[in-house]
């Protein structure tokens, strides 16, 4: 009799699993058979997600001239873009994500000027006195223009608001012949905002330094970080760590946004920092003068 009794709650829990696997499967049918009909209605009027998006897109990251690395985490992103209903929550992120991937400067880059007289003549035209500083920017430039590259230490302009730090950042960009990007770090304590954040959190996007250089569109402009010794720190994280690997040179060629989850070379990319106090974390400090 208990024999009997177990085949026979096996039977009903076989039944129950094979209840819930039909009514699943038929779902999935009823989702599927609703989403063509809907996109069989876009086409007809002429706003679906057809093939004509997707050529779009493959056209856009085979001119965007990735790295191998991030050529192949776009393709594989696409090719999962091609399997999903263009009605699905995932589809949208997936888009956006190659969105940012193929907007980022990966190799555009604007030519610097290396005339030091025209820069001593951009530097004095737009700042009275200032001397020192001036001199010193000078001789800052001329070692770059000699090694041909942005390794040196981080110029990191200190004083009281209002003496000029922000407006001789903007004077070197000129000068330079470089984009002029600006980041306020004031107040800020979410270490995301330097280093994005992962793609699991809804609104997820990448961090304030891959988003500026997509803004302006060239890979090597020059990057204000201003009042640097106003960061924050909290429960979110430590910025001024984050913000370490940005400015280190032996680092920065391989930057990692939590979001776009590919190394990202910031090594062309002139730094310059702006500060009222000398008060500035000491990781930092090291790196500037």
């Amino acid at each position: 009799f208990e024999q009997i009794e177990r085949e026979v709650d096996i039977l009903n829990v076989d039944k129950k699993i094979r209840g819930r696997v039909k009514r699943q499967m038929e779902k999935n049918q009823r989702d599927f058979y609703l989403n063509e009909q809907v996109k069989a209605i876009q086409k007809e009027l002429g706003e679906g997600e057809d093939g004509a998006d997707i050529e779009e897109i493959e056209k856009r990251i085979k001119s965007a001239k990735m790295p191998k690395e991030a050529l192949k985490k776009a393709e594989a992103e696409l090719k999962k873009l091609k399997l999903m209903s263009p009605m699905s929550a995932e589809a949208t992120v997936v888009r956006n994500y190659i969105d940012v991937l193929t907007g980022l400067p990966w190799a555009a880059k604007t030519k610097i000027k290396h005339n030091l007289a025209n820069a001593e003549g951009v530097l004095n035209e737009d700042h009275y006195g200032l001397d020192k500083v001036k001199d010193r920017i000078l001789e800052y430039l001329a070692v770059q223009q000699r090694v041909d590259k942005v390794k040196a230490p981080i110029l990191c302009l200190v004083g009281p608001p209002g003496v000029g730090k922000t407006s001789l950042g903007q004077s070197i960009a000129k000068a330079t012949g470089r984009k002029y990007v600006r980041m306020a770090l004031g107040g800020m304590r979410d270490e995301a905002e330097i280093r994005g954040h992962r793609r699991t959190y809804i609104g997820a996007m990448p961090g304030k330094v891959l988003q500026s250089l997509s803004k302006v569109g060239t890979r090597n402009p020059l990057f204000l970080l201003d009042e640097i010794d106003k960061l924050g720190t909290d429960f979110r994280g430590d910025p001024s760590s984050a913000l370490l690997e940005v400015l280190d040179p032996e680092q920065n060629h391989k930057f990692g946004d939590h979001y776009v989850e590919v190394d990202y070379d910031l090594s062309d990319v002139m730094f310059v920092a702006t500060s009222n106090s000398m008060n500035i974390p000491a990781a930092l400090l090291d790196l500037m003068e």
